[in-house]
């Protein structure tokens, strides 16, 4: 017999792949330049229509324009990024470097913008939401600005799905087949521009863009006054009569606020859609797609496993309307005015659908709970909150009359505010309410801006008992519901004592029973 060898086979471990950095979209040295350009245009229009204005500001201005393209291309050239398994990465700077990483698994929300000259050379940017505001920039927000389109899109999928292939390369077959059809939730129906006028959001944006305005021409000193139209116009308006004056301006200002109001509107809700998207490659709720704009695309997706509730928002006018606004509670969503809007301004019934197919609960369990009336010290609180500034005003108001004959109207006149203080001191109590239904803490206050919070259980992380002086007296107490979510707590203003306390251990059991046992 031969004798056996023993042969040892060597195996080399598998060496690991390391993901390669990506560049953002060679279209941005051209998209660049001509954005920064594009904010010369107003300067240019002004000096060659009024023909005033001082000339060396617009060659400063087009020094600093050519400055900005310069700093463009280092920027392109200094900027990349990569999406591993675990995170997603951006390196960006030269002189200031900058080092951003944002694990794959506190994402919440994948925001794509695509402004009018992105659009007309097929980019988007990319605004990636994490559950800490420490992670990526001051907002909160990792941007890449810009990818191409269908990058853009196939980034928002890949980010958002926390299935296991998610972890897949980009470019995969799983991927790249596609998601499975989106579900349409809800889309704009054009008779709600009526509620345009009533959003103060609308009003402020309009007031924004004429101070712009303003300041353009006051700064390149330009006077109004010497363009003819607005001269004579001027002349005609100081000889009429006071009343008249004030009655025509105010009618003007009205009405161009209006007009601005709807114009803005449209700029910003046209083709909106609400969308759910399925899990396409595994496990997972899915994912909600607000697509909405005109001039400027925007799309927000809030994945269902960050969502936490919904919000309606009703101010003072829209609500006199009966309109309301849907949003949604979810970390990672931006602060402005629109953040975490799920729908335009709506009628108050669309709003309660919109947050009743969202969070997949009926509205009765959710937005539109039937709350608890809060105890009758909460209305002496409102009551008191808010006819004691008013009767200061009008004894101010009483003191300067009798001090300045000329002003003498003040006192009588200021009684007015009483009858507006009471009712808004009402209107108040009467929208606090409170319920715990089986999934959700239901939550209502506010007069000027009604708020009802649809806050999950499971989202409340903690709680927050606060009580003045005044409260103790009436036996009240402010409870807050603390979450990752939205403004990170909600409260339930001026409820009984002992019944914030049970409120709290029924919400989230056993949380607050070691003091329960304590006390």
């Amino acid at each position: 017999m031969s004798p056996e060898v023993d042969a040892e086979v060597e195996v080399e471990a598998p060496t690991a792949v390391e993901t390669p950095w990506r560049r953002l979209d060679v279209r941005m040295l051209v998209v660049g330049p001509l954005g920064s350009l594009g904010r010369l245009l107003p300067v240019v229009v002004i000096l060659l229509i009024t023909g005033q204005g001082d000339v060396t500001r617009l060659w400063i201005a087009l020094a600093v324009a050519v400055l900005v393209v310069l700093a463009g291309v280092v920027r392109w050239r200094t900027t990349r990024y990569r999406i591993t398994a675990e995170r997603v990465e951006l390196h960006s700077g030269w002189l200031n470097r900058q080092r951003r990483s944002v694990p794959r698994d506190r994402i919440r929300t994948v925001d794509l913008t695509a402004k009018l000259l992105h659009r007309a050379f097929g980019l988007s940017t990319v605004q990636v939401s994490s559950a800490s505001k420490a992670v990526a920039d001051a907002s909160g927000q990792l941007s890449l600005d810009a990818v191409s389109k269908a990058e853009a899109d196939l980034l928002r999928r890949e980010l958002l799905d926390r299935s296991p292939a998610s972890d897949a390369a980009p470019t995969s077959p799983a991927v790249a087949a596609g998601p499975p059809p989106a579900q349409e939730l809800a889309r704009l129906d054009w008779s709600w521009l009526r509620y345009a006028p009533l959003t103060f959001s609308s009003l402020a944006g309009i007031g924004a863009i004429g101070a712009t305005a303003f300041n353009l021409v006051d700064d390149l000193g330009v006077d109004p006054r010497d363009i003819g139209a607005v001269d004579a116009a001027a002349e005609r308006l100081g000889s009429a009569p006071v009343w008249l004056a004030v009655l025509v301006v105010v009618t003007v200002v009205l009405a161009l606020a209006v007009v601005g109001a709807l114009l803005l509107f449209a700029e910003r809700w046209y083709d909106y859609r609400l969308t759910r998207e399925p899990a396409g490659w595994g496990a997972g709720s899915g994912t909600l797609r607000v697509k909405r704009g005109l001039l400027t695309r925007r799309s927000l997706s809030v994945s269902e496993d960050r969502l936490r509730g919904a919000e309606i928002i009703e101010p003072l006018l829209l609500r006199a309307g009966r309109g309301a606004q849907c949003r949604a509670l979810s970390s990672g969503l931006p602060g402005d005015a629109q953040g975490g809007a799920l729908q335009p301004p709506a009628p108050r019934a669309e709003a309660h659908r919109v947050a009743s197919v969202a969070l997949r609960e009926h509205p009765s369990q959710i937005t539109e709970a039937t709350l608890r009336r809060h105890p009758r010290a909460a209305l002496t609180r409102r009551m008191t909150r808010a006819l004691m500034p008013t009767a200061v005003l009008v004894a101010v108001a009483f003191v300067l009359g009798s001090v300045l004959p000329p002003v003498a109207w003040l006192g009588p006149w200021s009684l007015l505010l009483v009858p507006v203080a009471v009712f808004l001191g009402f209107d108040r109590y009467r929208n606090l309410g409170h319920e715990l239904t089986a999934r959700y803490l239901v939550s209502r206050q506010g007069s000027a801006v009604r708020q009802t919070v649809a806050l999950q259980r499971t989202g409340v992380i903690g709680w927050t008992f606060r009580q003045s002086i005044f409260q103790r007296r009436s036996g009240l107490v402010t409870l807050e519901a603390v979450t990752a979510a939205g403004q990170g707590g909600y409260t339930v203003l001026d409820v009984a004592a002992q019944d914030a306390v049970a409120l709290a251990d029924a919400a989230t059991p056993h949380l607050l029973t070691p003091f329960l046992l304590r006390a």
